[in-house]
């Protein structure tokens, strides 16, 4: 009989401990020590269904340096964020909060590339009457009915069964929804521990390097927004996607937090919709729709998310307050640079806020955490203080230094093509200290070396 060992693992870390902790030495959390139970190393079956090849050590000079295969997606949001497309053999983990369309994003996948080849879904969470009711409602970008001749469902949680499916099916890409729920019999724990997911995903990625199959594992995330596991998970997969937005907003952004195949700066925004995540071709003008231009307390930033350049509306509003203690809230921008930008306002403009309550939103749900951001966070409280409107016709971009300065940003070129792309008119950017660069022509500048100078230009007096 086999001998069986007792060990806590943390499920946000991977720490492991003989003994029981109420809270992670490692990262700190609280009740995250859960106890596992292993068995000795030689009754740990290794052996998996497709038997490795023999490795042979390759020069540099030999390898050729041809570019990777991917396959092309009707669906360019997504194709952005992985690179240009799906790459054979790569292993793509995709984490968010429940509910936020991580499955309906997966599917809409599924159905593409299984209008030319196999496909196989694997689901431990749903049924499969439950996918196909959601797939009778998606819609795939040129193409009007969804045939599902060679999209292959299969309710299991059993990753020796699925291996048998695939070997049965023989699919180009393997979608696991979710890697949580699937176990190994090899292993004493249960689903969803940190060794039953780090032993499978290790599996998963040995089949997807022998055989070229795309695999796609879809994770739960903690309640912090992290990827539930172990971050060894992060460390086996390719890619790790993002999917976040708010349920209570229609609009999604998928983010790259790490990829082999391509870079990590670029953003794909999806809108939730009856038929399924639709494509965001304009983000700028879907966040600017619904924006009142002549509104005390509304500016428009000029934000980069990786290579492509967003505007979006951003809200302040101050109110007297009865209490010792002035609330400072913020919602799609960063808690700290709200408090640098109001102390600035403070001892640099001469602004009255400690008396006064500060809100600060970013409209559509888009989170900002570039500093070029803040001449137009500036900009909207002082307009509310004042309560006198921003020009409607204006962009703004500019870091705020602690005395008052702007500072120049990057990519200050593709920020004004874009802002007079939209109709805008006029633009305050920081001086140019640098070299000269070409400015849309339609587009009226304005250089401001302090934060004064921009207000002067921003707003309107009565």
């Amino acid at each position: 009989m086999a001998k069986l060992h007792t060990q806590y693992v943390c499920q946000e870390c991977g720490r492991t401990s003989i003994r029981p902790l109420g809270r992670c030495p490692s990262c700190g959390g609280w009740d995250t020590m859960v106890e596992e139970v292993i068995m000795s190393p030689k009754e740990k079956q290794t052996k998996t269904l497709f038997s490795p090849t023999k490795s042979k050590p390759i020069k540099l000079n030999e390898i050729t340096g041809e570019s990777e295969e991917r396959w092309p997606l009707d669906m360019h949001e997504f194709a952005r964020v992985l690179g240009g497309g799906i790459v054979p053999g790569s292993i793509v983990l995709l984490g968010g909060d429940p509910g936020i369309g991580k499955s309906t994003l997966m599917l809409q996948v599924a159905t593409e590339i299984a209008s030319n080849s196999p496909v196989l879904y694997a689901s431990g969470e749903e049924s499969a009457r439950q996918i196909k009711m959601r797939a009778q409602r998606l819609s795939v970008p040129k193409k009007k009915n969804i045939s599902g001749q060679n999209l292959y469902l299969v309710t299991e949680t059993n990753l020796d069964a699925i291996l048998s499916h695939i070997e049965q099916v023989k699919p180009v890409l393997l979608i696991i929804d979710s890697i949580q729920t699937i176990y190994l019999n090899s292993l004493s724990s249960s689903s969803g521990s940190v060794s039953q997911v780090r032993e499978c995903a290790s599996r998963l990625r040995e089949l997807a390097k022998s055989t070229g199959i795309a695999v796609f594992l879809i994770g739960h995330v903690t309640k912090e927004g992290m990827i539930a596991g172990p971050r060894v998970l992060e460390h086996i997969v390719d890619t790790v996607l993002h999917l976040e937005g708010d349920r209570f907003q229609s609009y999604r952004l998928l983010r790259s937090m790490k990829n082999r195949f391509g870079p990590t700066s670029e953003v794909g925004v999806f809108e939730m919709q009856e038929q399924g995540m639709a494509e965001v071709v304009n983000p700028s003008e879907a966040f600017l729709a619904e924006r009142m231009a002549e509104a005390p307390g509304s500016s428009i930033a000029v934000t980069m998310e990786g290579t492509r350049p967003i505007l979006v509306e951003l809200q302040g509003l101050t109110s007297p307050t009865n209490f010792g203690n002035p609330r400072r809230t913020t919602n799609g921008m960063d808690y700290n640079r709200l408090l640098l930008i109001t102390a600035v306002l403070t001892r640099r403009i001469g602004l009255r806020l400690s008396d006064q309550d500060i809100f600060l939103n970013v409209v559509g749900g888009l989170r900002v955490e570039e500093p070029a951001a803040d001449l137009a966070a500036a900009v909207a409280l002082i307009s509310s203080v004042k309560d006198l409107p921003v020009r409607a016709d204006l962009a703004l971009i500019g870091e705020i230094g602690l005395s008052g300065e702007l500072r120049w940003v990057s990519q200050m070129e593709q920020r004004l093509s874009e802002a007079a792309k939209l109709g805008f008119k006029v633009a305050v950017i920081p001086k140019r200290m640098r070299a000269n660069f070409e400015t849309p022509k339609k587009l009226e500048i304005f250089e401001a070396r302090s934060l004064n100078q921009a207000v002067k230009i921003a707003i309107r007096t009565k």
